[in-house]
Order: C-alpha cells, then structure tokens, then sequence
C-alpha cells in the first residue's frame, strides 16, 4: 500500500531542496518527536547513491538506521529511492505562489500500521517545515 504525506514551506526551493540532502541539516530535522534524534547523516546524492541515516531515541534506548538508495533525481524537483527493505518513496518538490509543495509518497511496511507510519512520515516533514521556516538550520 502506498501512502502519501505532503506540507507547504515558506521558503525558496533553493533552501528547501540543500536543506533536504546536506547531511548537518538532515540532522536537525529527521525526527518525528521531540524525544527522538538522528545523530548520523550519511548522503550521496546521485542515481545509485547510498544514504544511512541514524534515527534514536535521546535517551539512546531505541534506534534504527534508514538508509538504501537513490534510483532517480531531478533536481530541485523530484528524489526516489529505495529503501533497503524493497520500498520505494517519491518526493516531490513543487514551486507555488505560497511556498514548496512537498508531497511524499511511500510504501508502507508490514512492521506498522498505515495510521501509525503516515502519521510518523507527517511528523517528520512537520518538523522539516518548522526548521526550514524558523530558518533554525542556519544556527
């Protein structure tokens, strides 16, 4: 099953699109909670370039790697890849008047369910608007 999540930022392409693959400002962003982090970012962006990036809980007790790799890109417009388990995700970057439409499309996993994971994947792209917004990645 496939589940899309999607957030408007107001911001130029240019600094979503380098916010979205530089490794330091992955890092700031990519959680789904205040409690969560990802200590490690890991990107090399071209078609079949590898990513890994390291997501934990802060107090360390959880924590998975996200990585696999990039099948297609367009740049400041479009990312896929594939994860190491077989799914497949498609970003799309859209200039409108009111900012960068970004929609997020993304095969679900067995481990979880679709509400759980299309509320997480939300979470995290929140929590991307927030900083890209705030401009707090530049600190």
């Amino acid at each position: 099953m496939q589940v899309t999540v999607e957030a408007l930022v107001n911001a130029p392409i240019e600094n979503v699109w380098e916010a979205w693959t530089t490794p330091a400002v992955i890092q700031q962003w990519n959680a789904a909670s205040d409690d969560w982090c990802c200590p490690k970012a890991e990107i090399d962006l071209h078609e079949g370039g590898l990513f890994d990036y390291r997501m934990e809980s802060k107090t360390g007790a959880q924590g998975f790697n996200f990585s696999g790799h990039f099948t297609r890109l367009k740049l400041l417009q479009r990312i896929e890849y594939t994860l190491t388990d077989g799914r497949q995700v498609a970003i799309f970057f859209s200039e409108t008047a009111d900012g960068v439409l970004i929609k997020e499309t993304f095969d679900t996993s067995s481990e979880y369910s679709t509400e759980a994971e299309k509320e997480g994947w939300q979470s995290i792209l929140n929590y991307f608007k927030q900083i890209i917004e705030t401009n707090q990645y530049l600190s």
